[in-house]
């Protein structure tokens, strides 16, 4: 069962090579630049790689090689779906660790693969998601073992953790101190001190992540904390949403009419950690800021990682014939249900994607592209999300320097040399409109982005989230290349692109160039 839904649930990701995730065209330039760096004079020309203690490495560490033997799309794709598996797997494990048997409640969690922090793109948070739900069934397996296997155990798990996310290990931490609170709670009859000390003793593998943070340059963001009390109810659905309310409250309606049903006759079971979860995760979840060592949607992210621990909590019983048909109805018609949703979805974004993906064809080898609004408040729409950063295609396909990659320092290994800060966004931030480049052509004012400033340095121009037929904004400045679903692709001036390595070899031949651009 695991091994069918799992093959099931991946459909839509072999079917769309670029999927319409925010952050994941954008993780996926950075994975190009890596595996290709040695080997790639024109992104060699703009990138550097300066690897750091960094709590944001999964990817880093796992997609280029795989680029090695196959191209970064499919890398990808064999990213995500192992990714999907891990989670599951660790949801059956926590489960049995829990339980002491296989029950085949976990697969429920199939449905939420496809929640609205996936459509984010936030992969190394997510994947890390599924190596803390191991994490912590590896902890209650050997909680009642010697000591020195547990405490070697978890440390090995925080350290893996650390170079997930720190939002992953923050799951897991949630994890370990319900699970701890649950026994301290069970124990209560044995003496007060030892109890107390065991307990305490088990945060002990936590600390390991001190010295790794100390090191990292990501202490320099520690200062970035934003609160934002208003979006709480929002990061709950975000657990169960992604493109349809329908389905959410079909989801809703079908799985509390199970649970309800099922409960009353007996043949579901919850242990009691899920209290404790409940409990530990939603205060939690109410403490945390909004924004935390730059890491937007800090809080948000949470829930479903709590979510996944919960229904890891389950035990269902299938020994009636009945019952088996019923969970099998019901888990059928959910995932079902969320395929047709996301293929639905996904078809429909699939054109702009392919007008995009056109449209970078037309950019000159090497160039230097610009991405702007021409509303700043666009981009939050969920149907928007896969173009927020798909100009960072241009770094993929055709290697330029794109103003949005992610190249913050204590964030990402990947750096922009020196020469070139100042034509990127180094703070992760959005993009400013059209209107504000117009200003800042003729008369930038104080505090503008650097980059900002130097906009009609660039080769093109990305406008995104246009109306159909929008008209030229600059036409001293702009000449229109590309005009597709809700995006522009403008050439900046009249001269050709401004890249040496590109003028070389489109003047002169250059072999090297060439025998790269054969390769590709």
């Amino acid at each position: 069962m695991f091994a069918v839904f799992t093959l099931l649930i991946s459909t839509p990701i072999w079917t769309y090579p670029l999927p319409p995730l925010s952050d994941y065209v954008n993780h996926l330039a950075r994975m190009q630049v890596l595996a290709t760096l040695s080997t790639n004079p024109l992104l060699a020309n703009y990138y550097e790689i300066n690897w750091q203690v960094i709590p944001n490495l999964t990817m880093d560490l796992i997609v280029p090689r795989l680029a090695q033997v196959m191209n970064i799309y499919l890398a990808g794709q064999v990213f995500i779906v192992g990714m999907f598996a891990l989670i599951i797997s660790g949801i059956l494990m926590l489960n049995r660790a829990l339980t002491g048997r296989w029950s085949m409640l976990p697969m429920f969690a199939f449905p939420l693969l496809y929640n609205h922090v996936f459509l984010v793109g936030l992969m190394n948070y997510i994947f890390g998601l599924g190596v803390a739900l191991w994490a912590l069934a590896g902890w209650i397996a050997v909680r009642e073992r010697v000591w020195p296997i547990r405490m070697a155990l978890a440390t090995l798990c925080v350290v893996v953790l650390f170079f997930c996310h720190l939002s992953s290990l923050g799951v897991f931490g949630i994890g370990v101190l319900s699970f701890e609170l649950l026994r301290l709670w069970q124990r209560r009859d044995a003496p007060w001190t030892p109890r107390l000390v065991d307990f305490v003793a088990s945060g002990l593998p936590f600390l390991a992540a001190a010295p790794l943070l100390y090191l990292s340059p990501t202490m320099q963001l520690a200062s970035a904390i934003y609160w934002d009390q208003l979006g709480k109810f929002d990061g709950l659905m975000y657990a169960i949403v992604s493109y349809s309310d329908i389905y959410v409250v079909v989801f809703l309606a079908v799985l509390v009419a199970s649970i309800v049903w099922a409960v009353r006759h007996v043949v579901l079971r919850f242990h009691p950690l899920v209290y404790v979860l409940l409990m530990v995760g939603g205060a939690v979840y109410l403490a945390l800021p909004r924004v935390m060592f730059d890491t937007y949607m800090t809080d948000q992210r949470v829930p479903i990682g709590v979510a996944f621990m919960l229904i890891a909590c389950g035990d269902l019983e299938l020994r009636r014939r009945l019952v088996r048909r019923a969970f099998m109805t019901v888990l059928i018609v959910l995932t079902a249900g969320r395929l047709l949703e996301i293929e639905l979805n996904w078809s429909q974004l699939a054109d702009s994607t392919s007008q995009f993906r056109s449209s970078v064809r037309r950019i000159a080898p090497g160039s230097k592209v610009f991405v702007a609004y021409a509303d700043r408040a666009s981009g939050d729409d969920v149907r928007d999300l896969g173009l927020v950063h798909a100009a960072s295609i241009a770094t993929i396909d055709r290697s330029a320097l794109v103003t949005t990659i992610f190249t913050v320092s204590g964030k990402q290994v990947l750096q922009v040399k020196p020469e070139y800060r100042d034509f990127v966004d180094s703070h992760d931030g959005t993009p400013p409109s059209i209107a504000q480049l117009l200003v800042a052509a003729e008369l930038a004012p104080p505090n503008t982005p650097e980059y900002w400033a130097n906009w009609t340095k660039f080769d093109y121009l990305y406008l995104l989230f246009t109306e159909d037929e929008a008209p030229n904004p600059d036409p001293s400045r702009l000449k229109l290349v590309a005009d597709g679903d809700r995006f522009q692709l403008y050439r900046i001036g009249n001269r050709a692109p401004t890249s040496a390595r590109v003028d070389a070899a489109e003047k002169r031949g250059n072999a090297t160039s060439c025998q790269f651009a054969l390769a590709r």
